[in-house]
C-alpha cells in the first residue's frame, strides 16, 4: 500500500471538507456542526502527513490510527448533518462514499503496520 495514495486521498478529501464547510456556512447558515466537520475532516490528512514524517514504526502507527479515528468522527458529523437535513441525500452520499473509502484504506494501513510490528517484536 503506497503512502502517496493515502496522502493524496486524504488531501483531496480535506479539500472537499473545506468546500462543504464553506457551503454549510454560506448557504445553510450552519456554524456548529460544520466547524466540527471541518476539524475532524481536515485532521485526517494532517495526521497522515505527520505519520509519513515519523521516526519510528510505532509513531507511524499511532499517527495513522489517529487519522483513522478522525475519519470515524467525520462519518459521525456527516451522518448528523444529513439526519438534520443540512445535507441532501445526494450531497451526503457523495462525500460519505469518499469517507468510507478513506476509512477502509486507513484501517488496512493500521492493521498491516500493527501486524508487522508484532512480527518484528516476536
Amino acid at each position: 500500500m503506497s503512502e502517496n495514495v493515502i496522502k493524496n486521498q486524504s488531501k483531496a478529501f480535506a479539500i472537499r471538507i473545506v468546500r462543504l464547510y464553506r457551503y454549510l456556512r454560506e448557504e445553510k447558515n450552519e456554524w456548529v456542526l460544520s466547524k466540527q466537520l471541518l476539524r475532524s475532516g481536515t485532521s485526517i490528512g494532517a495526521n497522515v502527513v505527520e505519520a509519513l514524517a515519523s521516526i519510528s514504526k510505532k509513531e507511524f502507527l499511532s499517527k495513522m490510527y489517529i487519522s483513522f479515528k478522525e475519519c470515524c468522527e467525520t462519518e459521525y458529523w456527516l451522518d448528523l448533518l444529513h439526519d438534520t437535513n443540512y445535507l441532501s441525500d445526494e450531497e451526503y452520499e457523495s462525500i460519505y462514499k469518499d469517507n468510507i473509502e478513506l476509512r477502509k484504506l486507513l484501517s488496512s494501513i493500521t492493521l498491516t503496520t500493527s501486524q508487522n510490528l508484532k512480527k518484528e517484536n516476536s
